[in-house]
């Protein structure tokens, strides 16, 4: 998880920086949410950013390492399940959000964010609609979320293979739910979401 200062000191904040962000991860039943802040270098631009959705695995992988070699600044941010659980996934979601961009070496005096909700930071802060499509910050940011939460599943699948973690990510796909029921929730399930607390009473 990425370090953020209790206080921002003015010389942190970078004139002219814009950051990205974007989350990956709020809708699945298991496992985190992840968050991420990019600030792009315009001399040492990435061609074939795009939203994370539209790329194959592959892509998302060999741009995840392009974005973090070319970037200015990225920093990835978490809200664990237990957060989830006791905030609700929206908050959450911010949360991880705040953190990403907290986490930057240099501070944007901008921050773009994908969708409609506003995480709460110290800089300006514009929402965009689709823009993990759209503005190339929040399309690398959507890249970095996604591979960091995929491979959180792969771990996930490896601790319990009887999820099928490595398939669905945690999204509530028929063989999940399946799952659930046959097995019982594992610890890292979101308690909250309502297919788990069946599946949790029907284990009483």
């Amino acid at each position: 998880m990425p370090f953020v200062p209790d206080a921002l000191s003015p010389c942190l904040v970078s004139a002219g920086l814009v950051a990205g962000v974007d989350e990956a991860g709020r809708g699945p039943l298991a496992g985190p949410v992840f968050a991420a802040a990019v600030v792009l270098d315009e001399r040492r631009p990435i061609p074939g950013l795009r939203d994370s959705k539209r790329l194959s695995a592959q892509a998302r992988e060999r741009l995840h390492d392009e974005i973090v070699d070319c970037a200015r600044g990225w920093a990835v941010g978490v809200a664990e399940v237990e957060e989830i659980d006791r905030l609700n996934i929206l908050q959450a979601t911010l949360l991880a959000m705040r953190r990403a961009v907290l986490g930057l070496r240099e501070l944007p005096v901008l921050v773009e964010v994908d969708g409609t909700q506003r995480p709460v930071l110290p800089m300006a802060v514009r929402t965009v609609v689709r823009g993990d499509a759209s503005v190339p910050a929040i399309s690398a940011a959507s890249i970095l979320a996604k591979v960091r939460r995929d491979r959180l599943c792969a771990e996930l699948h490896a601790h319990h293979p009887q999820y099928g973690f490595d398939v669905h990510k945690g999204y509530p796909t028929a063989v999940h739910l399946d799952a659930l029921r046959r097995h019982g929730p594992c610890p890292a399930h979101r308690r909250s979401f309502g297919p788990v607390a069946r599946a949790l009473r029907g284990q009483g």
